[in-house]
């Protein structure tokens, strides 16, 4: 959480805080007013325990924490109720043992919150982030980010911690987690992997376990994805040899699990062709057929345009550029990447003046600057080749 604790102190941290959160709401404590403690507890804990650990790290937070709760409550209101809850509180020792981490994840997920402020709420409340390490991760002044925290958790101030919420929605919340990668100190990629593990243990559901694979399969290619100098490496140029072979055996695995439950999901239909694509050698043996397959069903499921544009690549390997082109051509042209993709498509048709030109367009629509520069040199060497 920050360097003035060691790393093992800093998982160890981040890991207590469901639990301790659980803890409070079970005394008593509304979540707006035990997350504020809670924090408070562990910004003493990163001034104390490098020179003073705990020896009950849990139940020194579970004090802590309660000890702030009963001082904001007296400080800030003198009603009966919450004065006999200050009168109760229970004596010192070890803390019970209980997971509350479902409860929160769906607390943090609540469908009244944009994904936005269920992201922030749920690295906040269930990662045991801090405001300044999420606000470094999204790009966004720590200001903005406090502002962004604090009025979700307004919008949840009266739910219940033992209340149900959709699966999916959490899950959703989770793999946008995922899919911000890594930016200012803090792995978000690893990140959500952990929380969707912790999710995992805590439920048994098998599109729990198709995401966790799906996260695994994608993270396993993780150090192929870039060049020496940062450039974007396409799937089909990757070293395949730099993919994490321990990870997609896990991935594989779980994945397997679920399906054979015959419960299929949009996450496990997605880890299926992350694991076709794991599965291939070389990116010359992937098996496409079978991966348009999966986009079938992933179609069926989602109706997802983004779901019909991946199938659109997937046709055109599977059955040459022609057949990609046809499914493509029934999907909007203002879709993200439907550009590029349709560039790669005229492309791999030997349309060449075509290709090039709809990689420059599809460059400046780009959302990132790797995408951008990749689309950029492929332009140029389209370019290039018909100088040639």
């Amino acid at each position: 959480m920050s360097g003035e604790v060691a790393g093992a102190d800093a998982a160890l941290l981040r890991g207590l805080v469901p639990e301790v959160l659980g803890i409070l709401g079970r005394r008593g404590a509304g979540f707006a007013a035990a997350e504020d403690a809670v924090q408070d507890a562990l910004t003493e804990a990163l001034r104390t325990w490098p020179a003073d650990p705990p020896r009950d790290p849990k139940g020194w937070l579970v004090t802590v924490a309660w000890r702030r709760f009963l001082d904001a409550t007296r400080s800030e209101t003198a009603r009966r109720g919450r004065e006999e809850r200050a009168g109760a509180e229970p004596a010192p020792g070890p803390a019970p043992d209980r997971d509350d981490a479902l409860e929160l994840y769906f607390l943090c997920a609540h469908p009244s919150l944009s994904p936005s402020s269920a992201v922030a709420l749920t690295l906040r409340a269930v990662g045991g982030l801090t405001t300044r390490q999420i606000a470094a991760a999204y790009l966004v002044p720590e200001a903005t980010m406090a502002q962004r925290i604090s009025r979700a958790k307004r919008t949840v101030a009266g739910e219940r911690f033992d209340r149900p919420a959709d699966v999916a929605t959490v899950l959703r919340v989770l793999y946008l987690v995922f899919n911000e990668g890594y930016s200012g100190d803090v792995d978000l990629a690893a990140e959500a992997i952990r929380l969707t593990r912790r999710l995992a243990a805590s439920v048994d559901h098998p599109e729990v376990a198709g995401l966790l694979a799906l996260m695994l399969l994608h993270h396993a290619r993780r150090a192929a994805r870039t060049g020496p100098a940062g450039e974007l490496v396409p799937l089909v140029e990757q070293d395949r040899g730099r993919w994490d072979t321990a990870l997609i055996t896990e991935g594989v695995a779980l994945l397997q699990a679920a399906l054979a439950r015959d419960r299929l999901g949009e996450f496990q239909a997605q880890a299926a062709v992350a694991a076709l694509h794991a599965d291939a050698p070389v990116a010359g043996e992937t098996d496409w057929p079978q991966i348009v397959e999966w986009y079938d069903e992933l179609v069926r499921l989602t109706g997802s345009p983004v779901a019909r544009l991946n199938r659109a690549v997937a046709v055109g390997e599977a059955d040459g550029p022609r057949a990609g082109l046809a499914a493509l051509a029934d999907l909007d042209p203002a879709l993200p990447r439907w550009t590029a993709v349709s560039a790669h498509l005229h492309e791999r048709a030997g349309e060449r003046a075509t290709a090039a030109r709809l990689y420059a367009e599809a460059a400046a629509l780009a959302s990132s600057t790797a995408e951008r520069d990749h689309l950029t040199r492929c332009a140029a060497r389209l370019h290039a080749g018909s100088a040639g």
